[in-house]
């Protein structure tokens, strides 16, 4: 699988920020932690500086991912969108053929999806399901419930 991250411009300057205060922040806080945990005695029998240093291999792991999504980051403009078939960045709306509900669903990266705001992630497998299909299209989605069935009714920007 790839790892190119497909992300609007406003989320990559997000990433970089929340980057840029772990680096910033949390950093010199791990170490402050460690140090002051280092004065207490005994490194052998030191609860407190095994937890500091555990929280800062978590943290380490987390800027290194945070590093390596940025580096895999692609930009999309939205003016670039092909609105003719479901794809990363657009609005679709469909119909629940099971239960004749209509939802509006934004596709995104992994990185924004939101459900409360109606954003599912390009990986999930309704947004698996969708992609590529047209208005007028079924599209059968396999989620852990069963077999979905959407009829796709709109796409959009």
């Amino acid at each position: 699988m790839s790892n190119v991250l497909y992300v609007t411009k406003e989320t990559l300057e997000q990433m970089k920020e929340e980057l840029l205060r772990l680096r910033t922040v949390d950093r010199p806080a791990a170490a402050r932690a460690i140090a002051e945990a280092r004065e207490k005695g005994d490194l052998r029998e030191n609860a407190e500086y095994d937890a500091a240093k555990e929280a800062q291999g978590i943290l380490e792991a987390k800027i290194k991912k945070h590093e390596d999504d940025i580096a895999n980051a692609r930009i999309i403009d939205t003016q670039d969108i092909d609105t003719s078939k479901v794809s990363i960045l657009t609005k679709v709306t469909v119909t629940n053929l099971n239960t004749k509900k209509k939802f509006s669903y934004h596709i995104v990266s992994e990185k924004e999806a939101d459900l409360k705001l109606g954003k599912i992630s390009v990986t999930s497998p309704i947004g698996k399901g969708l992609l590529g299909k047209v208005v007028g299209e079924i599209a059968e989605v396999q989620v852990p419930a069963g077999i979905v069935k959407f009829k796709i009714e709109d796409i959009t920007v």
